[in-house]
């Protein structure tokens, strides 16, 4: 069980949040590269009833190459049979080390058709998909994703006890509710209080933009980890520079010059670069444009780290390439 793996080594989980159109293969390359074999890597969630009507896209959606693992597939549905034999096909396709149940995302598509956070309204169908994934997959880990509620911010405390016993091995909390969708501020307290609730680990998500809050979030919420979303994006160096933080915590990483807690220009444009090539080869003619929403993310100003002169400039060029090519110049330029 990958948990046991990181745990029993006394070390804190760092995980790649799944997040959709973002966590592909490329970028979990380009992340396992830089951060090393530590880190777990949630990919992108992907529908069960696609993968039980033997949809040849989604199924592409979760293959992956072994350089990226360890890995956990993200699954998202609202019946039970239909999310186990999913999990099945899964496993037998790509085998990944776990299996993540999407019962946290606030999207209304999602949560419409009783998916994502709406799940958190009926904690016994939780419960029956959590018991017959877990017979379908055997011993694969199963972990679960959920919010601190649908309007509630205490619905959690009545709803973990049922997935873990239901079979749940972790469970990532984002720390609001659906209700607030990603406005407010994720409340670590609370989840600090899910750990006092059960046994089984719990990963600390939400706000956890920074490389240096990780400890801050760790120490607040008493989690055996935390799960990365939009701090990652346009920094996959981000777990490295949380590990190297928690050696230095004296020191700030944005304004260090030490090249154990700063990130170069040129290093920041080596790694663009091999992203968008991985990128345009995973996804074909359609690549350099569907990796416009990468560079947004790479050349913001508090991703970066430095003053950049004419920055916005430079990124207004960059989201509109049209080619490989045209991005190696650009970089050139910079």
């Amino acid at each position: 069980m990958w948990i046991n793996n990181i745990l029993n080594k006394n070390r804190k989980i760092l995980a790649l949040s799944p997040m959709a159109d973002m966590t592909d293969s490329p970028f979990c390359q380009i992340v396992r590269e830089i951060s090393g074999p530590d880190v777990v890597i949630f990919r992108e969630m992907v529908s069960s009833e696609a993968i039980v009507r033997n949809s040849a896209k989604t199924l592409k959606m979760t293959e992956f190459n072994p350089k990226e693992r360890p890995i956990v597939q993200q699954i998202f549905g609202a019946d039970p049979l239909t999310m186990a034999k999913a999990a099945e096909i899964v496993m037998k396709h790509s085998n990944p080390e776990g299996i993540d149940i999407n019962m946290g995302c606030p999207v209304y598509k999602i949560t419409s058709n009783f998916n994502g956070c709406a799940l958190m309204k009926d904690a016994d169908l939780a419960g029956k998909i959590i018991k017959e994934m877990k017979q379908a997959i055997g011993d694969t880990t199963l972990s679960v994703k959920i919010r601190l509620g649908w309007n509630d911010p205490d619905e959690f405390k009545k709803f973990i006890p049922v997935i873990a016993k239901a079979g749940a091995d972790l469970i990532t909390i984002h720390g609001r509710t659906k209700e607030q969708g990603y406005g407010g501020t994720s409340d670590w307290k609370r989840i600090g209080e899910a750990k006092k609730i059960v046994d089984i680990p719990i990963l600390a998500n939400g706000d956890i933009h920074e490389p240096e809050q990780v400890s801050e979030a760790l120490a607040i919420t008493g989690a055996d980890g935390v799960m990365i979303a939009r701090g990652a994006l346009g920094n996959p160096w981000f777990f490295k520079l949380a590990e190297n933080f928690s050696r230095h915590p004296e020191r700030s990483i944005a304004e260090s010059k030490d090249p154990l807690l700063a990130i170069s220009l040129e290093e920041r444009k080596r790694i663009v670069l091999k992203h968008a090539k991985l990128h345009t080869e995973y996804y074909d003619l359609r690549g350099i444009t569907t990796f416009r929403k990468h560079l947004a993310w790479y050349f913001k100003t508090n991703k970066i780290g430095e003053n950049l002169p004419n920055l916005k400039e430079w990124r207004g060029r960059l989201v509109r390439v049209n080619s490989l090519g045209e991005l190696e110049e650009l970089l050139n330029e910079i």
